[in-house]
């Protein structure tokens, strides 16, 4: 039996910009995976606004992942044959918003990313850096709670991908939206409101406060203390 994560801990508030590192194998995917629903924990809890995941219903956590997750991967996931406006306007139809709704939000999400004059533009006809900056717009387009990176800007040059962090980071405050970011780019790491290094499937440390404080659970998402009254998450 492999324990791809033994005891973690950690809560993400809303609007917060937090960052995993560690070596290869020291479990940072699969906590990626656990809180992006994509697998259920074998013991403990995952809560995301107070639902734990671990008992839904696969129809239930499609649903959430609509919804609730968005997702940006490190090679960009982009369908070739949509033009930027509409691979952000494709989840906002898939979650039932009309047409011009949908349009107008992937258009307001591609000029805030900066690509107002390349909304008509196909993947292969865009940079890496710009086909990046149009995931990060679709993994907002439904208002997410938490947005989940797995090395974003791993295959861009360094002003590139310090050029998506900064873009990811003010959208997360703007929207107000949870990022949890896995990577080994010391960039991504200047940006962290919370940073974490993992290590053999545990947290070895964190920026933001001692893990004897924090009991074993994961959650997401939490309110920005100190205002209770915006809580997304049941009490322990």
């Amino acid at each position: 039996m492999v324990e791809a994560l033994r005891g973690v801990s950690l809560t993400l508030h809303e609007g917060e910009f937090m960052v995993v590192m560690g070596p290869s194998g020291s479990g940072k995917t699969t906590l990626l995976n656990i809180i992006g629903t994509l697998d259920k924990p074998t013991s403990g809890q995952a809560l995301i606004d107070g639902e734990d995941i671990a008992r839904m219903s696969d129809k239930q956590l499609t649903k959430l992942r609509r919804f609730k997750i968005g997702f940006v991967f490190q090679f960009h996931n982009l369908i070739p044959v949509l033009s930027a406006l509409e691979n952000v306007q494709l989840p906002l139809l898939t979650a039932g918003l009309g047409h011009k709704k949908s349009e107008d939000r992937a258009s307001e999400l591609l000029d805030r990313v900066g690509l107002r004059d390349r909304v008509d533009h196909l993947p292969d006809e865009l940079s890496g850096g710009e086909q990046q900056r149009v995931a990060i717009a679709r993994a907002l387009a439904n208002r997410p709670r938490i947005v989940l990176a797995d090395e974003p800007t791993g295959d861009l040059d360094t002003k590139t991908g310090s050029d998506v962090v900064q873009i990811m980071y003010a959208l997360a405050k703007q929207e107000r939206t949870a990022v949890i970011v896995v990577t080994h780019d010391p960039i991504i790491a200047e940006r962290a409101d919370v940073l974490l290094e993992m290590r053999d499937g545990r947290i070895v440390e964190t920026m933001r406060e001692p893990l004897s404080k924090v009991k074993h659970m994961v959650r997401a998402v939490e309110p920005m203390p100190p205002d209770p009254g915006r809580s997304v998450s049941q009490p322990n």
